[in-house]
């Protein structure tokens, strides 16, 4: 890429070459705004660099790295996801009651006793169920607006807005389920809690969470259903032109019905990682999280206009925008500033975004 740009630079006139270099820093704003945010950050508290402040940054990106993919389908497909904090906290809520310790006064299912009492017995299976049983759910609620928006050519702004209400709704009457009555969802069972951001090797000073693990193996099967499979080219033939790739004879209704059972399959899947990584689930928990992650895609270079996307894109988008978060926690940035920075982030990123659309046109 820096080999394409350098030569291009180098048949360019004097004039143009000035042009070429105002153009591209324009469009790398972004990033060298947050090269110089770290700089500032290390030269305030050096341990910003250190190898735990690192793993840390990657371990909290992880579960937005997961969600963020769900998202960035959608958008890829010139649409949005605005339910996917709302699903992600709902399986999260799902996956705690499920897996709360045998032993817990305040469990929410009191007769359920499907985990083996003996804090050394492995529970990989019931595990691996819940996994499954999120993950449907999830698949069913983006079942639902792929469907919604496909079949009756609503935009997926309205038809997500509308069914992030009722997932709330959802999450609030499923707290009061059982013995609960609307309590923090809490005493998950610790070997959920290992299972997920347990260590796989290493101390205090340098470790490799499974949480990070586990993220890698997403992205890579994603990044696998992108571009190596049949489904992956029809979403960004529709994502570039719905008509153009229906003449083609794709199947535009259920490219799209897929595109957001995928990604409803990706907030169950954040959801239960998010439940043991957060430890005690209300049906709060989630709640915003779609905009960190449709400001990662964006950051990534995934256009709303449709038809353009990359996994590494989406990884660089999440990492960087916890490196935002991280370098304003470490600077002592009150959490109000916090929020300003975020939405002007958001608007820098989409209006960098619609200007590569324009010059394209």
């Amino acid at each position: 890429m820096f080999k394409t740009q350098i030569a291009t630079y180098k048949n360019l006139s004097d004039a143009d070459k000035k042009k070429f270099i105002a153009d591209t820093l324009l469009d790398n704003a972004l990033y060298i705004l947050v090269l110089i945010l770290i700089i500032c950050v290390v030269i305030y508290n050096p341990r910003f660099i250190s190898g735990s402040s690192i793993i840390n940054i990657l371990t909290l990106s992880s579960t937005r790295l997961v969600m963020a993919l769900g998202i960035a389908g959608t958008v890829i497909l010139a649409g949005t996801d605005l339910s996917a904090g709302r699903m992600l906290g709902l399986t999260a809520c799902i996956s705690a009651s499920l897996l709360q310790a045998p032993d817990y006064a305040a469990k929410m299912y009191k007769s359920l006793t499907w985990l083996p009492q003996d804090p050394a017995s492995s529970i990989i299976g019931q595990l691996i169920c819940v996994i499954i049983i999120v993950m449907i759910v999830g698949g069913i609620i983006g079942f639902f607006n792929g469907f919604m928006s496909a079949r009756f050519m609503l935009h997926p702004f309205i038809v997500t807005l509308g069914t992030q209400l009722i997932i709330y709704g959802l999450s609030l009457i499923y707290a009061t389920w059982g013995s609960n009555a609307g309590a923090p969802i809490g005493g998950i069972d610790q070997r959920y809690t290992d299972f997920v951001i347990g260590n796989v090797f290493g101390d205090s000073d340098f470790y490799l969470p499974w949480l990070l693990v586990y993220a890698i193996i997403i992205s890579a099967v994603i990044w696998f259903i992108w571009n190596k499979t049949v489904f992956g080219k029809n979403m960004f033939a529709v994502g570039c032109n719905a008509e153009a790739a229906k003449v083609s004879g794709v199947s535009v209704f259920w490219t799209t019905t897929l595109v957001f059972m995928l990604a409803g399959a990706m907030y169950g899947l954040a959801g239960f990682l998010e439940s043991a990584r957060v430890g005690s689930n209300t049906a709060a928990t989630g709640n915003g999280y779609e905009l960190d992650a449709i400001a990662a895609c964006v950051i990534g270079g995934v256009s709303f206009t449709g038809g353009v996307g990359k996994v590494k894109g989406v990884i660089i988008g999440v990492i960087l925008l916890q490196i935002i978060n991280a370098a304003l926690i470490f600077l002592n940035v009150p959490g109000s500033i916090t929020y300003i920075v975020r939405g002007a982030i958001i608007l820098v990123a989409c209006a960098i975004d619609m200007r590569k659309y324009l010059i394209q046109k």
